[in-house]
């Protein structure tokens, strides 16, 4: 009897069982060695000889809480602004280190709510920033919600319920390609008519929280000015959610950092602690630590800054900056960009391709993103595709969804391996081709 209550990325389909993994390889139990090409999480990939060092040093530290002074989280906070803030201190103010994007998410909307006494927050379409507290409100996608879906006969789809008041803002677009059909169904209004309601629907937040990949929607400089001028002349704070794009991913430490503007505050995850260790951050602004004054914030947690995720942070941060790894990043977006318009172009079943950095979303054509169908009996036309990349040598990621796929390959990918997986990732379409032809057929 199985004990351990599993979850996966494909909906419908069971998820590869990996047994090991060496650079940008996995290696799952039926012996097979496949690109690893979807995991935000692994900017490194796996293995890295100078993660392991560190955290082989790291083991013998003691154990310390976060009430009490560790020098290497002062240390690790350090270098979190030398490395990856460099530039940056003109706004920066302070860190704190949290276990999980999440609960840095729900840190950050708690602390809004405080600093304003306001109880609504404000997101963007098909947001997604975790399953804890207020980070779970401003989820929009409704099967990453935390709730069950079911068929009627067992009780349907049933959600949690909210914590907070959550307003709903018009997404950028942005995309790197669009079936023209799926360019006459969203429109082309202009920002300004686009964001129309959105000084009412900040009036009352506490904060506007955006993140730069979620559902295929990624950063747009001029829509997260218009957004962070709105919310300051509102008197709501701005909230950067670079949880999958902070470090790395998107080219640049922040992706932020493409517009003029500066978040009072920036939430970090995944990549933080180089894929080898779960730690996360909230980075406060000048601003923000100077409101604070003369309180005491009380939030704390026993796990948080532990000295063996600290030397992840700091050894991650080091490798960054000592492999060039923002510089690779930028040279593969281009070749991402271009190869991916070309594959979608061939392929009847893409309605849209979006992305930057190391991070990109293929949408299919089919069921709207609003409709939780993860009860159906088939497989979702993602999982179908994802199932056939993973028999011709790759892991390829659908979010869960029906229709999205991504890749998020390590950073570290070099040209070869590159090549490899959009050609895997063009050759497994062909199964999504199909099962399209065949619901347009007259």
């Amino acid at each position: 009897m199985a004990r351990l209550l599993r979850t996966g990325l494909n909906a419908g389909g069971e998820a590869p069982r990996v047994v090991g993994g060496q650079g940008v390889y996995f290696e799952l139990s039926d012996g097979r060695r496949v690109l690893d090409g979807s995991n935000t999480g692994g900017p490194l990939g796996h293995g890295h000889p100078r993660m392991i060092e560190a955290l082989r040093e790291a083991a013998s530290l003691p154990m310390v809480s976060e009430g009490w002074s560790w020098k290497g989280r002062d240390q690790a906070a350090e270098d979190l602004f030398e490395i990856g803030l460099a530039g940056e201190e003109h706004w920066a103010g302070a860190v704190r280190f949290c276990l999980s994007g999440s609960e840095a998410n729900d840190v950050a909307l708690s602390l809004s709510q405080a600093l304003t006494g306001r109880r609504a927050i404000a997101t963007r379409e098909r947001a997604y920033h975790g399953l804890v507290g207020l980070s779970r409100d401003v989820t929009v996608q409704p099967h990453w919600h935390g709730g069950l879906a079911a068929p009627a006969s067992a009780g349907g789809t049933r959600l949690p319920f909210p914590n907070a008041p959550v307003h709903v803002l018009p997404p950028p677009e942005g995309a790197a390609w669009i079936h023209p059909a799926e360019a006459r169904l969203r429109g082309d209004e202009p920002l300004p008519v686009r964001l129309a309601e959105a000084p009412a629907q900040l009036a009352d937040s506490a904060a506007v929280i955006l993140d730069y990949t979620q559902g295929g929607y990624y950063h747009d400089p001029d829509y997260q000015d218009a957004l962070a001028g709105m919310a300051r002349d509102a008197g709501a704070l701005w909230i950067a959610d670079e949880v999958v794009t902070g470090l790395g991913r998107s080219g640049r430490p922040f992706a932020f950092q493409a517009g003029e503007s500066r978040p009072d505050i920036v939430t970090l995850g995944k990549g933080l602690g180089g894929g080898m260790v779960a730690v996360a951050a909230i980075i406060l602004s000048h601003e923000v630590v100077e409101r604070m004054k003369g309180a005491a914030w009380q939030n704390y947690g026993t796990l948080r800054g532990h000295p063996l995720t600290m030397a992840g942070v700091s050894a991650y941060l080091r490798i960054m900056r000592d492999e060039a790894l923002l510089a690779r990043v930028a040279a593969q977006e281009t070749r991402f960009r271009a190869r991916l318009s070309e594959i979608a172009a061939r392929h009847p079943a893409v309605a849209r391709v979006a992305g930057q950095g190391l991070h990109w979303t293929i949408e299919l054509h089919g069921p709207s993103w609003k409709q939780w169908l993860a009860d159906t009996p088939e497989a979702p036309v993602a999982s179908r595709v994802a199932g056939r990349a993973l028999e011709l040598g790759a892991v390829i990621g659908t979010s869960g969804e029906q229709t999205s796929l991504f890749l998020a390959p390590p950073l570290v990918i070099g040209d070869a391996e590159a090549e490899t997986l959009l050609a895997i990732l063009d050759e497994a379409l062909l199964v999504a081709d199909r099962a399209h032809n065949a619901a347009t057929a007259p």
